[in-house]
């Protein structure tokens, strides 16, 4: 089973809507201590380091990476499971990183988290019913009188599963069907905001066309945002409206999604998109893959200026001042012409390399 094909994006926002999300300079960092008795502060890990979006409401952005990029990090600050460092995260109009308590407990109703595992994630010690219903109850919103059961029952069939199961454990279930109970936990408040930590990672190919089918029913009966974070291109691809690339707790390009696919700019989103296998025999034997070199550095101590420079093939073919320059000066993320001409803050298409170009590597 392969998901239907690529939905076309959504029409643009109209001009000075306000973003569902708004990111700002986000930056998080996890103290290094030393090791003994007294344990002392020796440095920091950068994992999430000065990085801006915006998602609108019924948008999907999709956020990927390597392994230990930042991504998983980026989400949990993001809704303030994990207090950021600096920056700003406002949803719906109101700054969450300066919110109290009981502001956070109100805006969670409309921000809800989808986990990669789909077992840890769910208690087994209890029943599917009781795992849906239990953020009914903690809001106050399941009911008497049988509407929360009939509430559970309807996320069931939302979900694609019989609600006759409901007594079931999470163990009874196949690994889709697991995933399926979390989202329609996530549902169970009917949030605007979806966070999905690589949600289909740890399932089977067959099993991940139908999750990701699903969303999209989801997305579109319901009007739902998403952030979804992950490392398969082919599925961000086929979801997301807007893809940012991260590298190293950097967001190093960010752009529509057919855009950013089909005229990737920065060295490093052209090395993951030359890695997606292409369904032609003739044009797979034939295009040339970009290979990168060496190992991805230490969040404690990323490389001075351009943080890719240590991996990127372009750096080689530089003359001597053009790779001082990204040894010495962090390029932004901006619009870019020929030659990483910076050309526009407010462009869709950003990228953060001093000398961006247009590559086709599909």
């Amino acid at each position: 089973m392969t998901p239907d094909p690529a939905p076309a994006p959504p029409p643009p926002p109209s001009p000075g809507a306000a973003p569902l999300l708004s990111v700002r300079n986000l930056v998080k960092e996890f103290p290094i201590r030393s090791s003994g008795l007294i344990r002392k502060q020796v440095g920091v890990v950068q994992a999430v380091s000065d990085i801006s979006f915006d998602i609108t409401a019924g948008e999907t952005l999709g956020l990927v990476g390597e392994s230990g990029c930042g991504k998983s990090t980026t989400s949990r600050a993001v809704l303030q499971l994990q207090p950021a460092t600096s920056g700003r995260v406002t949803f719906n109009g109101v700054e969450l990183t300066t919110a109290g308590k009981s502001t956070l407990r109100r805006l969670r109703r409309d921000m809800q988290l989808v986990f990669q595992d789909p077992f840890a994630s769910l208690d087994p010690r209890i029943t599917v019913n009781e795992i849906i219903a239990e953020p009914l109850r903690i809001h106050g919103l399941y009911g008497d009188k049988g509407g929360g059961q009939k509430k559970v029952r309807d996320l069931m069939a939302t979900v694609g599963l019989k609600p006759e199961h409901g007594n079931r454990y999470p163990h009874e279930f196949s690994g889709g069907q697991r995933q399926r109970i979390g989202i329609a936990r996530a549902l169970a408040l009917r949030p605007k905001l979806l966070v999905l930590d690589e949600p289909v990672s740890a399932l089977d190919v067959s099993i991940q066309a139908g999750v990701i089918n699903l969303l999209e029913e989801l997305q579109d009966e319901l009007g739902l945002a998403y952030l979804f974070v992950a490392h398969d291109l082919s599925v961000v691809r086929h979801i997301a409206d807007r893809v940012a690339v991260m590298y190293l707790g950097k967001i190093v390009e960010i752009g529509p999604r057919d855009d950013l696919f089909d005229r990737p700019q920065h060295p490093y989103t052209q090395a993951l998109i030359s890695a997606i296998p292409i369904p032609d025999p003739r044009r797979e034997r034939s295009r040339e893959r970009i290979l990168l070199q060496g190992d991805v550095p230490s969040p404690a101590n990323p490389p001075s200026g351009c943080r890719f420079r240590t991996r990127c093939p372009k750096f080689l073919t530089l003359t001597a001042d053009q790779q001082q320059r990204c040894i010495n000066e962090e390029p932004l993320l901006i619009g870019r012409g020929p030659g990483g001409m910076a050309t526009s803050e407010d462009a869709a298409h950003k990228a953060a390399c001093h000398y961006a170009e247009t590559l086709d590597v599909l």
